[in-house]
């Protein structure tokens, strides 16, 4: 009979409700392990904590360099866009100098018995088309042949003009929402070294360099321990170099600032750029480009003067001084500074002059 009973009926409410409590546990157990609480993940280590912040600047200084490059860009865009509109404005200028003259011829035509089609162009919405009308060039005169003839290609310069002035403005707005989306890039890793940094001991930063004053003072301590450029200075290959490495080793000690030319505060490449602007040299704004200004050396190479490049995206520099070392912006945890080239991983050195 045992066999003929009807199987026990699962009350199908409670399956529901047995399974969304295990879900439920399941759930808050994950969310204890997200929230640190019952599977909280390993304290770093002030050296793994010490590679993660590296890693962050690495990264905010190739958005650095992303940012220069679009801002380089942007204000290229912006200047082509000024000319273009003032270009335009004396275009248009001349251009109603040249329709009163025509509307003068006409108005005396006009006394002498007749309208002039002159007096048309001059009220006519679409001047453009009605000099090309078949009725205005039998009934002008040639006399005015020349000036209807500048008229009308006056016109079409301004409409050149404005379409041009319209794509640049494309160009830079497509540019400025560039620069934000980098600078979001470069805030957002610079706050999150700042937040790793900050949950360490003092004397645990202070060890990793993010002491602004320590790392000031060694910055002033090897400038003092090399004193001045001296042998770096005349062994560079000229005078131009020697100035670069001069200009560099005056600004031992200034602070990191992402997208700082100088005179007080750089980023990398920007003191590149500006110990070259002192020496008389041009040079582009960003890593990937300046990497191209100049003529590559290889590692054996190198003098003084040289820049040194890091990283296989090309996304830091320095300025070369001799005995493989170097004056470079690191990142904002320290100032300008003297730094072995064997530090980063090279990526290669360019001579510019």
């Amino acid at each position: 009979m045992a066999a003929h009973r009807k199987p026990c009926r699962r009350s199908a409410g409670g399956h529901t409700v047995r399974t969304a409590a295990t879900i439920a546990l399941a759930g808050a157990a994950t969310a204890t392990g997200f929230d640190g609480i019952g599977h909280a993940e390993p304290q770093l280590t002030p050296a793994q904590v010490k590679a993660k912040v590296d890693q962050l600047y690495q990264e905010a200084e190739a958005a650095t360099e992303k940012y220069n490059g679009a801002k380089e860009k942007a204000e290229a865009a912006e200047n082509r866009l000024d000319s273009l509109r003032d270009q335009a404005a004396r275009r248009t200028e001349q251009l109603n100098e040249a329709r009163d003259a025509l509307g003068s011829i006409a108005a005396a035509q006009y006394r002498g018995g007749g309208l002039d089609p002159a007096v048309q162009l001059a009220l006519t919405d679409d001047p453009d088309r009605y000099l090309d009308s078949a009725e205005f060039v039998e009934r002008a005169g040639s006399r005015q042949a020349t000036s209807v003839a500048n008229v009308r290609r006056q016109l079409r310069e301004i409409e050149q003009l404005r379409g041009a002035a319209h794509i640049e403005l494309a160009s830079l707005r497509s540019r400025q929402a560039e620069l934000k989306r980098h600078k979001k890039t470069i805030t957002g890793k610079l706050g999150a070294a700042r937040r790793l940094m900050s949950q360490l001991p003092a004397e645990d930063r202070a060890v990793l360099g993010d002491d602004g004053d320590r790392a000031s003072r060694a910055a002033t301590s090897a400038r003092e321990e090399l004193t001045t450029p001296g042998t770096a200075t005349t062994e560079a290959p000229n005078s131009r170099a020697a100035a670069a490495v001069s200009y560099a080793y005056a600004k031992l000690g200034s602070p990191y600032v992402w997208g700082a030319t100088g005179p007080d505060a750089f980023d990398c490449s920007g003191l590149i750029q500006a110990a070259y602007r002192s020496a008389g040299v041009s040079l582009p704004r960003t890593t990937y480009a300046q990497i191209d200004a100049g003529r590559r050396v290889s590692r054996s190479e190198l003098l003084p003067g040289d820049l040194v490049f890091f990283y296989s995206g090309i996304s830091h520099v320095g300025l070369y001084i001799g005995n493989g070392q170097m004056i470079h912006a690191p990142n904002p945890s320290a100032p300008v500074r003297v730094a072995p080239i064997d530090q980063m991983p090279f990526a290669g050195a360019t001579r510019v002059v």
